[in-house]
């Protein structure tokens, strides 16, 4: 194990990293490549598929030579992706037929609405363990067959995409299946992707024929669905086209199923929270499927070879690290870090709220038609005010799902483990902390989301012996615990509950 080591690919909403783990879990290699947002309208995302494959490629080549690690010594890849993006791609030329349409990408809202006022919402609820939501990817790939640009496809082939998907020339993934078929050439996904599409059973383990007919997806354009780390591999590496050597694939698992597996939440009740773009707060409940009653998704943690899967409650928020990053933007502060200085600065925020619902709302609300707002401005409103409303407003997040995850459970969630860029901030930590009222656990090694797919990846061949091998790798770097005195909390959570009800709707066009 001294001299070889395990690659894992983290494929994110900005841009692209590539790290190399030792087997204690430590980084030895490691670099990022950023790609191009395309907002070709208000409330569209999209990212070049092409753009993504060329900067992994990059992002490999770049940490290998760094650290002068040779490409034979990689025992195995795995991979970890932002989830429910789609891509939908030429199965001859590998050619997208359009650019991916990114998770936040609110472009089906419309068509979400639709199924929910044709009272299709269980249903879908009730075969995926999804919200019906534009977030997933089932009406993002019927978007792209209905509206890719038929000019450009017919200069190319005289015959329509549906035509085209319907004889299998035309292949469906979210990033970790395109990733796949670049990396091998094989069309696979996994357990924890396939369930964030809207297409999957959640019980039966299979694309549902059902909703394949709703949303008019044809079989044919499907990946093959395998555990999250599996022994078989996904494939190899092709040497010519891929660092030179054959590595095999053996590990795909959503972004956020990655940060649960690589933060060791193996036992029912744990529990995550992922502070980036938006925020993922997971819980495992082990082989239970266990459908909330408080605005919650059920959805697969993880899947080990020859393992029954694990199942997970979530709640996504839409836009946290993003409304730091919009603070930047408008001018509040000149960078993220100083946020901490500003937000410091004072005792409270004088009854400022800010809802980041620049997205809609995600967990529990689920309200697409929620715009971000600032309430309880007054003259003295000072930005130093507006910027720690900010901060607090990703606790209140942050606790809404906690309690929901506490109702629909019976747990009584007392740690939470977190990871991302935000909580390497002592301060904005601790506030989660006292906001949320429980402590809060940072690990060692922060790049938890890609070092849950390297370890997925080296349990498949071996590289790890077991879930108790890795565990022992997991180290705590700092950990908090609530200062705050709870009626306090309490009554400034309460504020937030009416200043989120405010937000709710404010772009129903009725």
């Amino acid at each position: 194990m001294g001299n070889t080591y395990v690659g894992a690919i983290d494929q994110g909403t900005k841009g692209t990293r590539f790290i190399v783990f030792d087997h204690s879990g430590t980084v030895v290699a490691n670099a990022y490549e950023r790609h191009t947002q395309i907002t070709p309208e208000t409330g569209w995302v999209e990212h070049d598929p092409i753009e993504i494959w060329v900067d992994i490629k990059q992002a490999v080549s770049d940490a290998l030579t760094a650290a002068a690690i040779d490409p034979d010594k990689l025992a195995a890849l795995g991979i970890t992706n932002q989830r429910e993006t789609t891509v939908i791609w030429d199965a001859e030329t590998g050619n997208p037929v359009y650019n991916a349409i990114v998770w936040q990408d609110r472009r089906t809202t419309d068509r979400a609405d639709q199924l929910a006022a044709e009272g299709k919402a269980e249903w879908i609820r009730e075969r995926t363990g999804l919200e019906c939501d534009a977030f997933f990817s089932a009406t993002k790939a019927e978007w792209i067959l209905d509206n890719a640009d038929p000019i450009k496809q017919q200069r190319a082939r005289p015959r329509d995409l549906r035509d085209r998907a319907e004889a299998g020339e035309l292949l469906f993934g979210t990033i970790d299946s395109w990733l796949i078929y670049n990396l091998t050439g094989n069309h696979i996904t996994d357990v924890s992707n396939a369930s964030r599409t809207m297409l999957f059973d959640i019980e039966k383990l299979e694309w549902d024929d059902e909703l394949l007919a709703e949303f008019d997806i044809p079989r044919a354009m499907l990946p093959e669905i395998r555990p999250s780390s599996d022994e078989r591999t996904y494939g190899t590496t092709d040497p010519e086209s891929f660092i030179g050597a054959e590595v095999p694939v053996t590990a795909a698992l959503g972004d956020q199923q990655a940060a649960l597996f690589g933060q060791c939440c193996f036992d029912d009740g744990d529990v995550k929270n992922t502070y980036g773009t938006g925020s993922f707060y997971l819980m495992n409940t082990g082989d239970e499927l266990i459908t909330s009653d408080h605005g919650l998704l059920s959805t697969i943690g993880f899947q080990l070879s020859g393992e029954p899967v694990q199942y997970a409650l979530e709640g996504p928020m839409f836009t946290t690290g993003d409304a730091i990053a919009w603070l930047e933007d408008v001018g509040f502060v000149n960078n993220p870090i100083e946020t901490e200085e500003l937000a410091s600065s004072i005792e409270s925020a004088n009854g400022v709220y800010v809802v980041p619902a620049f997205a809609g709302l995600g967990a529990p609300c689920w309200n697409s038609q929620a715009r971000g707002t600032i309430l309880g401005l007054t003259r003295g409103t000072k930005r130093e005010h507006v910027v720690r409303a900010t901060l607090e407003s990703i606790a209140y997040l942050t606790r809404d799902v906690t309690e929901a995850m506490e109702a629909d459970t019976g747990f009584d969630v007392t740690s939470l483990r977190v990871d991302g860029g935000a909580v390497k901030n002592d301060y904005f930590s601790q506030l989660q902390s006292d906001l949320v009222q429980t402590g809060i656990v940072r690990p060692a090694v922060d790049e938890t989301t890609a070092l849950g797919a390297a370890y997925a990846a080296g349990l498949a061949v071996g590289y790890w012996d077991d879930l108790e091998e890795v565990e022992s790798n997991w180290r705590v770097d700092s950990q908090f615990k609530p200062e705050m005195d709870p009626e306090k909390a309490d009554s400034l959570y309460g504020r937030w509950a009416d200043a989120r009800e405010r937000a709710l709707d404010w772009a129903d066009s009725s």
